[in-house]
């Protein structure tokens, strides 16, 4: 890389996508010659290896091109803390992140770095699917959680934006601070703040291979989501106790009417056994959620570090920049 040259640095992390490193290096090599004609910057790639059980470092070693390393973790500590750890080896002007699945475009990352480059007033565009495909049940569940997360904050968590963006070198050094063990980029990059741009797109389909993220999957982020950044879920539980103890209040007040004015006989068993049952499952429910909250503090009260590098694979061609820690 030539120091007078402005460096973009791609970050890129990848769990066992072997069958993909060719193509996905291709892309790069499209990338960097399309970067280094129109804007006239040099191309840096970091792509993070998150623990993966296939042969993805050896292909990758040998289809990567240009000035490239690849951090490979210690073990899966999932993608958001894979795209920490690429950030910290960034020292570019601007960074771009993107997946290795080739779910990500070169046309909507060259159009993020054209924004970003355009109008300096700008820190980071991010590109917002527009989730076309997505099922109708889907679409509502996934405004409801924006809706509730955003619910009483300073900021606001754009929908469907993910970690698919480009911004410059002083916002990466930025994040990098943000050693949260618990991690939600999403959250993380909304709270962080800077002047930001949204590009809606469409994700290509995958390469090779499935989605890493199940059901229960998103179903565990969306609750990291809300542990890291609101108290929504703790105000709903107590909303509901309220609503169950002034629903009770109601009953008792019917029940004492009904003896005193009408001599009805109060039913014993069937609503003694709705309130324990009612009572106790909100009991439940709160200590649970509490457990969650719970966990993520002591979470981040150990000190640990967020992850750890088994080593850095760099090409014969990479010069590595002074003053830039391992991990």
């Amino acid at each position: 890389m030539a120091e007078s040259r402005p460096v973009l640095d791609i970050v890129a992390p990848f769990l066992n996508e072997a069958q993909s490193a060719s193509a996905f290096a291709a892309l790069l090599d499209r990338l960097e010659a399309a970067v280094s004609q129109r804007f006239g910057m040099a191309v840096h790639k970091i792509l993070v290896d998150d623990g993966s059980r296939d042969d993805g470092v050896a292909r990758f070693s040998q289809a990567l091109t240009g000035s490239w390393e690849i951090v490979r973790l210690s073990r899966n500590f999932g993608k958001e803390v894979a795209v920490l750890a690429g950030l910290d080896q960034t020292r570019g002007d601007m960074v771009l992140i993107m997946d290795s699945d080739l779910q990500h475009s070169m046309d909507i990352s060259l159009k993020m770095i054209t924004e970003l480059v355009d109008d300096p007033e700008i820190d980071v565009v991010y590109a917002q699917n527009d989730r076309r495909e997505a099922s109708w049940r889907r679409s509502q569940l996934a405004r409801l959680f924006y809706s509730l997360i955003n619910s009483s904050q300073r900021f606001d968590i754009p929908e469907n934006a993910g970690d698919f963006r480009v911004m410059r070198g002083s916002v990466a050094r930025a994040i990098t601070t943000l050693r949260d063990k618990r991690r939600f980029n999403k959250g993380l990059f909304a709270w962080a703040g800077f002047r930001q741009k949204a590009i809606p797109y469409s994700p290509e389909n995958r390469a090779s291979g499935t989605s890493k993220w199940s059901r229960l999957n998103l179903i565990a982020f969306s609750l990291e989501g809300f542990t890291s950044f609101s108290v929504i879920p703790l105000r709903l539980i107590s909303l509901s106790g309220l609503l169950a103890a002034l629903a009770g209040a109601v009953y008792g007040a019917k029940v004492f009417f009904e003896v005193m004015f009408y001599g009805i006989a109060v039913p014993g068993y069937p609503s003694l056994l709705v309130a324990v049952v009612l009572l106790g499952g909100l009991n439940l429910t709160l200590l649970g959620l509490i457990g969650e909250y719970v966990w993520v503090t002591l979470s981040e009260s150990k000190d640990r570090p967020v992850y750890i590098v088994r080593d850095v694979v760099r090409g014969e061609g990479s010069a590595r920049l002074p003053g830039k820690p391992e991990a």
